[in-house]
């Protein structure tokens, strides 16, 4: 157990607290439509910060985090689950706006939590334009 806050300790404490505010967000709003600034800004800060990452650390460390033990493995196998939920919900809407599913779901797979991300902001910019024109 860590006896002092590191900045790795401190970047994973600020991912869950900034996670479940948006979990209890959506939680108190369930109707509220999805924000494609909002979307479209994670991918962007989570591109950078992927790309200050490998710079610092390259990408073969990713391999060893999620091979190394049960413990990576777990988190690999959590992490392949939840993007798979994310997409198999986001897939029907995305359809219904005319987004090129199959090039759409290469980034996904090449980038993960980025593309989806970046998908999402999309789909919010089309469905807000679909409800600006229905109106």
């Amino acid at each position: 157990m860590p006896t002092e806050l590191t900045p790795f300790l401190a970047l994973a404490g600020g991912g869950l607290v900034f996670t479940v505010a948006a979990v209890l967000t959506m939680l108190l709003r369930p109707e509220a439509p999805g924000n494609a600034l909002l979307a479209g800004a994670l991918s962007a800060g989570f591109s950078a910060f992927s790309a200050v990452t490998i710079a610092a650390e390259g990408v073969f460390p990713v391999v060893l985090n999620h091979t190394s033990n049960l413990w990576g493995v777990q988190v690999w196998w959590d992490l392949l689950f939840s993007l798979s939920v994310a997409y198999f919900l986001i897939l029907p809407r995305a359809k219904a706006q005319g987004m090129n599913l199959i090039l759409w779901t290469l980034f996904i797979l090449a980038t993960a939590s980025i593309g989806l991300l970046a998908m999402c902001s999309r789909l919010f910019w089309l469905e807000g334009q679909s409800t600006t024109r229905a109106a």
